[in-house]
């Protein structure tokens, strides 16, 4: 039976598309038959940055409602060939997503399938409510600052109270806390919350810190998940991420502020 893991935070552009794009690729890359389903029905994001927008027949909605099979609706990814795409609907409203018809999609999905993943929408609407409502695992992504973390923290009140693993009280969704477009520079400044404090206000084991880089935008440019940039600082944080998601032991990285060379210095770039 497949893991659900669902990727959310309160507030909006924080990278949780990004996340759930890298995350499934690199459980899939590591040989486990991924899904990932995009929850943001309305606008969606995750088949332009799976690069297989041009793909699309079929969405979510669709197997809800009962006008196409899962298999048809199912995209597989160019990169990765344990890696499925279910993309959202953007003609349909949010309301098209109920509790049954998600539960079923994911019941089909949990036969075949080790993880799937659901990128979340930001908020508390609909497709929110219905990507975290099923979930075993939550990343909570957050940016470093004051607004992103209060909104993620309302959201790990909904995780603990209105889940489904709450409502039948079958134990905690296992909680995970990603800090996106971090910044060590901006932090000694005192721009921007240090990790720690972060940590402090929300009180979740910390899963991997990406930091600030402009690899991320060329990666959701290209329409290729930012982990296959391995020799970027985004890339391989996404990487120890998922590396520690599956338990193993990898040390924290991109806290620290990059030193500059002499040159730089010099020059002050």
């Amino acid at each position: 039976m497949a893991t659900i893991i669902v990727v959310t935070s309160g507030k909006g552009g924080v990278g949780k598309t990004t996340t759930s794009a890298s995350v499934s690729t690199g459980l899939a890359k590591r040989g486990f038959k991924t899904a990932v389903i995009d929850f943001d029905v309305g606008l969606r994001n995750l088949d332009l940055i799976m690069g297989c927008e041009r793909r699309v027949v079929y969405d979510f909605v669709n197997v809800i409602q009962s006008e196409a099979s899962l298999k048809q609706a199912l995209i597989r990814d160019k990169h990765c060939e344990n890696l499925y795409i279910l993309p959202a609907s953007q003609t349909r409203d949010k309301d098209a997503l109920t509790k049954e018809g998600v539960g079923q999609v994911l019941d089909q999905l949990r036969q075949d399938f080790d993880y799937i993943v659901c990128d979340s929408p930001a908020g508390i609407e609909q497709g929110a409510m219905m990507a975290l409502y099923f979930a075993d695992e939550a990343i909570i992504v957050t940016n470093p600052e004051v607004s992103s973390v209060r909104d993620s923290d309302r959201i790990l009140g909904i995780l603990q109270a209105k889940s489904q693993r709450a409502v039948n009280g079958s134990g905690r969704v296992k909680e995970h806390l990603l800090i996106t477009r971090y910044s060590p520079r901006r932090v000694e400044a005192g721009e921007m919350l240090s990790v720690k404090d972060v940590q402090d206000l929300l009180g979740v084991p910390l899963i991997g810190v990406v930091p600030e880089s402009e690899s991320v935008l060329q990666a959701s440019n290209s329409g290729v998940p930012v982990i296959h940039f391995d020799k970027s600082a985004s890339g391989q944080a996404y990487d120890d991420v998922v590396s520690r998601f599956l338990g193993e032991q990898k040390p924290m990285r991109f806290l620290e502020p990059e030193k500059k060379s002499f040159i730089q210095r010099l020059f002050g770039t």
